[in-house]
C-alpha cells in the first residue's frame, strides 16, 4: 500500500531513502468496510489518512437531526478534518467510508515528527493543507455562485467515478440539495 503514498508524494517532492523509510514506518496501513465511522464527532480526530482506494465522507448533523455531507473524496489524497486535526480540538463533523477502503494512517504526533525531520516532508505537507483551503475556499464560492445543476455538472466532470462508488444522497447533500431535486436534474439532463 505504500507504493500508491510514494509514488503520490514523490510527483511533486523528491524523498531521500531514509525519509522514505519514515514515511513506511509511520503511515499505518488499516482497511475499513463501507459504512464504518473511522473518526466520530465530538472527539479529536485521530489521524490523517491517505486514500489507497475508496471514498470517504466527512459528514455532521444538521439541527434537524439530518446528515449534511461537506466533503467527499476520491482517491488518491488525503482526509480528515483539517482543522480539527491540525488543532487537536473536538471536531462536530464524522469520516465514514462510503465504500470498502484501504488506506494509510499516521497520527498527529508522527506527522510533526516526520516534518520536523525531514525538509521535503514539511513541504510536501504545507502544500497538501495549502490545497485542503484551496479546495474549500472554491467549495463555498461554487455553493454561492453556482446553481445545482451546475454544480451537478462541474462534479461529474471533474470526477465522473463518483456516481457509481456515492449513493445519490450523499451526492445531493454535498451539492447542497435534497436528493429529489438532485433526480429532477439528472432527469432533466438526460433528456
Amino acid at each position: 500500500m505504500h507504493d500508491k503514498l510514494l509514488k503520490f508524494i514523490q510527483s511533486a517532492h523528491p524523498f531521500n531513502p531514509e525519509e522514505i523509510e519514515m514515511i513506511k514506518k509511520y503511515f499505518e496501513p488499516v482497511v475499513y468496510p463501507k459504512n464504518t465511522v473511522i473518526e466520530e464527532d465530538g472527539k479529536v480526530p485521530q489521524y490523517l489518512y491517505y486514500i489507497v482506494s475508496g471514498y470517504l465522507r466527512l459528514f455532521h448533523f444538521d439541527q434537524n437531526g439530518d446528515e449534511v455531507t461537506t466533503h467527499i473524496n476520491c482517491p488518491p489524497g488525503f482526509f480528515t478534518s483539517y482543522f480539527h486535526f491540525i488543532n487537536q480540538t473536538r471536531s462536530e463533523e464524522n469520516v465514514e467510508c462510503i465504500t470498502d477502503c484501504e488506506l494509510l494512517r499516521i497520527t498527529k504526533d508522527n506527522l510533526d515528527k516526520i516534518t520536523q525531520e525531514s525538509d521535503a516532508m514539511k513541504n510536501f505537507s504545507i502544500s497538501v493543507f495549502q490545497q485542503a483551503v484551496n479546495y474549500n475556499e472554491n467549495r463555498s464560492k461554487e455553493l454561492a455562485v453556482l446553481n445545482g445543476e451546475q454544480r451537478y455538472l462541474k462534479l461529474i466532470q471533474n470526477y465522473p467515478e463518483i456516481l457509481q462508488n456515492v449513493p445519490i444522497q450523499y451526492i445531493a447533500s454535498f451539492l447542497g440539495m435534497k436528493p429529489e431535486s438532485l433526480s429532477r436534474i439528472r432527469r432533466k439532463l438526460i433528456n
